[in-house]
């Protein structure tokens, strides 16, 4: 798993596991908005449950 933190938000760049590191920043109290999808392709990331930018 590869992480980021850009201005206030969690980047997800990279996953290479069968766990869902997204959910489980949530769980612990983290806005689904305030987590990117960044290993997605940025004309995916509006159709995702994700925040975006």
């Amino acid at each position: 798993m590869h992480f980021d933190i850009k201005d206030g938000k969690i980047w997800l760049q990279q996953n290479l596991n069968d766990q869902n590191p997204a959910e489980e920043v949530i769980a612990m109290g983290m806005e689904r908005q305030d987590i990117v999808l960044g290993l997605q392709p940025p004309y995916k990331r509006p159709y995702t449950d994700y925040g975006v930018t």
